[in-house]
C-alpha cells in the first residue's frame, strides 16, 4: 500500500498552516491554519473491508510540568510517548484521498464536535468516524478551551522544548467494514482495535517545532 501527501514531503517539514500553532516573536506561540494535510493513497490489498488513518506524535513529553514555562526547557532527553492527534475511521474503498482542509479548518475552542462526518460518492453515502484527539485530556483544566476534540488537531509542541517532534499519518488496511467501537472513543482505543485486522499498512512522517531555534534550523 502506498500512502503521499502534496502538502509535505515524507521525512520534510509541516508547513504551519497545518499546524495548530505557529511562532509569534511577541508572544511565543499563536493560533496557526490548523488545516488538516492533503493524503492520498493507492495498491490497497485484495480483501480490504476499510480502512483506519491515525496521526501521531511520537515526541510528546510525558511529564509536562516543564512545558511552556519561560526561564525552562524540556530536556532533549526528557521521556516520551504518543500524542493522537488525529483518528479516522470506517474509510471506505471508494475513497482514495482527503483533501487539505477537508476535515479541520482553524482551531475550534473546547474542540470541534463532530465524531461522524459524511461523505459521499457514486457508490453511496458513508459516515466516517472521528476518534477523540489528546487535546481532550490535555486542555481538560483550562475553562477557556475544556472540551471533547474529535478529529484533526494539528501540531502544538511546548515551545521551549529541545526535542524536534515527528508526526507519524498511518494508513491501516482492515479487514473489517467496521470496528467494534461504540460511542466515545479515544486513539489508543482505536489503535488497540485494529490489531488481528490488519491487512497492510503505509505511513509518512513529518517534522515540526514551535522552539525558535529548531524552527529556525529547519529553516536553514
Amino acid at each position: 500500500m502506498r500512502l503521499w501527501s502534496d502538502t509535505f514531503r515524507d521525512g520534510g517539514v509541516l508547513p504551519p498552516g497545518y499546524a495548530f500553532a505557529e511562532i509569534d516573536p511577541d508572544r511565543h506561540v499563536r493560533l496557526a491554519g490548523n488545516h488538516n494535510p492533503h493524503l492520498a493513497w493507492d495498491e490497497v490489498p485484495n480483501g480490504t473491508e476499510s480502512l483506519a488513518l491515525f496521526c501521531i506524535d511520537g515526541d510528546a513529553p510525558l511529564d509536562a510540568s516543564l512545558a511552556n514555562r519561560a526561564g525552562h526547557s524540556l530536556p532533549l532527553a526528557s521521556a516520551r510517548g504518543d500524542f493522537f492527534h488525529w483518528t479516522l475511521l470506517d474509510i471506505p474503498l471508494a475513497m482514495r484521498s482527503i483533501a487539505a482542509g477537508q476535515f479541520s479548518s482553524a482551531v475550534t475552542a473546547r474542540g470541534k464536535a463532530a465524531a461522524s462526518v459524511p461523505w459521499l460518492d457514486g457508490s453511496g453515502p458513508w459516515q466516517l468516524r472521528q476518534g477523540l484527539n489528546d487535546y481532550t485530556s490535555w486542555f481538560a483544566g483550562d475553562p477557556d478551551m475544556a472540551g471533547d476534540y474529535y478529529g484533526y488537531d494539528g501540531p502544538c509542541p511546548p515551545w521551549n522544548d529541545e526535542r524536534l517532534h515527528h508526526y507519524l499519518f498511518h494508513l491501516y488496511a482492515l479487514d473489517v467494514p467496521r470496528l467494534d467501537l461504540a460511542g466515545r472513543f479515544t486513539g489508543r482505543q482505536a489503535l488497540d482495535a485494529i490489531y488481528g485486522h490488519i491487512l497492510d499498512e503505509a505511513r509518512l512522517v513529518v517534522a515540526y517545532s514551535l522552539h525558535p531555534g529548531l524552527a529556525f534550523t529547519l529553516k536553514t
